[in-house]
This record gives C-alpha cells, sequence and structure tokens, in this order.
C-alpha cells in the first residue's frame, strides 16, 4: 500500500539526508512549470546510489529506492547522470 506523498521540500530533505545531490526541482531542470513538480538529482555524483551503466542490472541502491517508495516518490532517469524524482 501507497502512502499519500511526502510534500517535495520534506522529499528533498530526506533525499539529501540519503546522501543523495539535489539539485532543485523538475521545474528548476525543464524552466517551466509542471502541474506536479519532483526533483532534479545529479545522479553521477553519488555511483554508490545510483549506477545507470551498472553491469548487474542494480541502478539505484535498494535501501534509498525502498525508503522513497515508502514516501509514496519514484525515480525516472533522465540520461546517465540525472535522475528525477515523481510523487505517486
Amino acid at each position: 500500500m501507497v502512502m499519500k506523498a511526502k510534500g517535495i521540500k520534506a522529499m528533498m530533505t530526506l533525499l539529501e539526508k540519503k546522501g543523495c545531490k539535489v539539485c532543485g526541482t523538475t521545474e528548476d531542470f525543464y524552466g517551466r512549470h509542471n502541474s506536479t513538480p519532483g526533483v532534479w538529482i545529479a545522479a553521477d555524483h553519488t555511483p554508490e546510489l545510483f549506477n545507470y551503466w551498472s553491469s548487474n542490472g542494480v541502478l539505484i541502491s535498494g535501501k534509498l529506492n525502498r525508503a522513497v517508495q515508502k514516501a509514496g516518490w519514484w525515480f525516472e532517469w533522465h540520461d546517465p547522470g540525472t535522475i528525477m524524482v515523481w510523487p505517486h
């Protein structure tokens, strides 16, 4: 069961506490307002958490992924160095 998603500021704080390099919101990244803004992360800054090129299929740290899903959010790759986090 997915709970109601945490607010964007709470999610940004959670991601930073988990070691992510939070760059801003998806609105900052895209330069326009979104009806549902997400969080923009520099995935290439923390290869221990994110590895787009993983040969064993583990792209996102399981512990981090579980914490984000528990908070009602999910990850989406933009490119090998950039990942977005969106609320459900």
